[in-house]
C-alpha cells in the first residue's frame, strides 16, 4: 500500500510563468487558501466545484469547498398533539390519501415518528411543517 502512495505522489511539473505563485499559494494556511478561493469566485463569477489552481497541498481542497444549501427535505410527523382531528386534515391536504390511510398515518406516529412526503422543495416544506404547526403537531424537516 505504501509502493501505491508512493507512485500517485509523483512531482508536478509547474509552468515558469506560474512558480511564483505556486510557491506563494504552497505557504498559506488553508484558512487564507479558503478566503482566496472565495475572492477568486466572486471576482471572476466561477464556483470552485473543481480545483481552481493544482497544488499539493490536499487540506485546502477540503477547506476551500463551498457548502452547498440542501434543496431538498423528507417531512417526518413526530407528535400528533392534542388535535389530532386536524393533523389528519393536514396529512390528508398534503399526501392526498383518504381518510383511512391519514388516520392511520397518524396513528402510527404513536409508535414513532412517520414520514408524511419526500423530496420537497424548501419553501414547500416551510409551509407544510407551519399548518402542522397550527394543527398542534411537531414536525422536523430532514
Amino acid at each position: 500500500m505504501v509502493e501505491e502512495k508512493e507512485k500517485k505522489e509523483e512531482p508536478i511539473k509547474v509552468p515558469e510563468k506560474f512558480k511564483k505563485i505556486v510557491e506563494e499559494i504552497e505557504k498559506m494556511s488553508v484558512l487564507d487558501l479558503a478566503e482566496l478561493v472565495k475572492i477568486l469566485e466572486k471576482k471572476f463569477g466561477v464556483s470552485a466545484v473543481a480545483p481552481v489552481i493544482a497544488v499539493p497541498v490536499a487540506p485546502a481542497a477540503g477547506g476551500a469547498a463551498p457548502v452547498e444549501e440542501k434543496s431538498e427535505f423528507t417531512i417526518e410527523l413526530k407528535e400528533v398533539g392534542d388535535k389530532k382531528i386536524e393533523v389528519i386534515k393536514v396529512v390528508r391536504d398534503i399526501t392526498e390519501k383518504g381518510l383511512k390511510e391519514s388516520k392511520d398515518l397518524v396513528d402510527a406516529v404513536a409508535s414513532g415518528p412517520q414520514i408524511v412526503k419526500e423530496k420537497v422543495k424548501k419553501e414547500e416544506a416551510e409551509e407544510i411543517k407551519k399548518k402542522f404547526e397550527a394543527a398542534g403537531a411537531k414536525v422536523e424537516l430532514k
